[in-house]
């Protein structure tokens, strides 16, 4: 019993302090707010893991961008976004890259792809135009 009790005392105290259960990240927190429609904290929280190179996170900035979810509906970025995924391996991203590009004029794609390298050259310092 007296073990019962102080273990029970433990968990109250855990959690009173804030140091009990699961803890959700920027990528849950974000998808939470994406799921609820909350577009603008959602690409709030993944602008900066994308930026980091976290390739789940830069498809779905890409689909935020192909769709207007929280910003203004744009291929070039949309594009931008997708490439990066893509060149990290993701094969969503991939096929959203064929996709998008098949809607974007010649002019369009030349700026995406320049833009994209910019991007990449400068370590996602310089992905939004």
């Amino acid at each position: 019993m007296k073990k019962q009790m102080i273990f029970g005392g433990l968990i109250l105290a855990a959690q009173i302090l804030g140091i009990a259960g699961a803890v959700a990240g920027p990528w849950e927190d974000g998808m939470t707010a994406y799921n609820r429609g909350d577009y603008v904290p959602a690409i709030r929280l993944f602008r900066p893991l994308a930026e980091q190179g976290n390739a789940k996170a830069q498809n779905v900035l890409g689909v935020m961008y192909r769709r207007g979810q929280g910003v203004a509906r744009n291929s070039v970025r949309a594009f931008v976004w997708f490439s990066r995924a893509a060149a990290r391996g993701d094969a969503t991203a991939k096929a959203e890259l064929r996709d998008v590009s098949l809607t974007m004029t010649p002019e369009e794609l030349a700026q995406a792809r320049e833009m994209a390298q910019a991007c990449e050259a400068s370590n996602y310092r310089s992905c939004e135009y």
